[in-house]
């Protein structure tokens, strides 16, 4: 792998859903090396992601899910950057909350590989959070790009429009937790974590073991 790396932006401005708002800081997170790259999500600034971007060609503005503050600025920095918008269609209905007259110019399908320099990363659908909610992971990285499924400190936001604590937790139970241990998590609000960490924080939450077989 040669010189790709994770550059981190924060975004501040707001997040609203269900007739409240809220202040919140968001991490932008834009994956490459030194001539293109992808950016993870879109909110609150453009001039604040394209400042991170730093002249690199941007192959894809990736949403990990389609709350406003995660989507806000997607059409206009992709504008700015002329690079394709992508969302799990499952998470449309959130979408047209912020923007009733557009779409995302693609679609993130679980085990979609997206290709930036000589790294891949591979879609996995998390619903939970958000019905279209992905996660971005990357065995050569040794790092899963979370959004708000898991952060550190734990799962997702559940309780408002379009979210389930239950689907949540087994999709990190399915998809997060197999991850091996020291997997990076870079969520999309607050500090880096590993899986390992947030697996034994929530009581390892691993598929249990198949019976042992009787003894004879």
């Amino acid at each position: 792998m040669t010189g790709v790396r994770v550059d981190r932006g924060i975004t501040r401005g707001t997040f609203s859903l269900d007739g409240e708002t809220f202040d919140v800081d968001n991490n932008v997170w834009v994956v490459g090396n030194d001539d293109e790259c992808i950016v993870i999500d879109a909110p609150h600034d453009v001039d604040e992601i394209v400042s991170v971007v730093a002249g690199r060609r941007v192959l894809a503005i990736v949403c990990t899910h389609a709350h406003d503050d995660h989507v806000r600025v997607a059409p206009e920095l992709a504008e700015a950057v002329d690079a394709p918008v992508l969302l799990n269609s499952d998470d449309m209905p959130v979408w047209r909350l912020t923007h009733p007259d557009s779409e995302p110019d693609g679609w993130l399908v679980d085990g979609t590989r997206i290709v930036v320099g000589d790294l891949a990363l591979t879609v996995i659908h998390t619903p939970g959070h958000a019905p279209g909610a992905v996660c971005l992971y990357s065995p050569e990285l040794g790092a899963v790009f979370t959004g708000d499924t898991l952060f550190n400190g734990g799962p997702g936001a559940t309780g408002r429009s379009f979210s389930d604590k239950e689907t949540l937790l087994a999709s990190i139970r399915s998809k997060l937790v197999p991850l091996p241990d020291d997997t990076v998590v870079y969520p999309g609000h607050g500090d880096s974590t590993t899986i390992g960490q947030e697996a034994q924080a929530l009581g390892r939450l691993r598929p249990p073991a198949p019976p042992a077989p009787p003894q004879l």
